[in-house]
């Protein structure tokens, strides 16, 4: 089928492999097992409670040192089973005011004399 095709590469671990997923401002972790993962989503199966975690964005640490990283937001939970999608790109919040910051328009006003 086309479909299937067009379905991104996933990869299965038969037993699992250690990761953690941290909450986005470091204030909680928890271990996990990587269960399969592919470019966009993954599947994992939390070691411990994730009761009362923001689980809307987090990371998933896949290194103990936490230099290979994805950020993700909850898909579904199923038990201690949960689907996790990545998050592409940066999604900055938009300064207050709307314009750009002051030194860039004192830079712009002193170019023009």
């Amino acid at each position: 089928m086309a479909a299937d095709a067009k379905a991104p590469e996933r990869v299965t671990f038969s037993r699992g492999y250690g990761v953690c997923i941290m909450g986005i401002d470091g204030t909680w972790r928890r271990d996990c097992l990587l269960n399969a993962i592919s470019d966009i989503d993954a599947t994992l199966s939390v070691e411990g409670s994730i009761q009362g975690l923001n689980l809307k964005e987090f990371f998933l640490l896949l290194s103990s040192t936490g230099l290979a990283y994805r950020r993700c937001e909850l898909v579904r939970v199923n038990g201690t089973e949960i689907d996790v999608q990545f998050l592409k790109g940066k999604h900055r919040k938009k300064r207050h005011g709307g314009g750009p910051p002051q030194e860039t328009l004192m830079t712009r006003e002193h170019m023009s004399d």
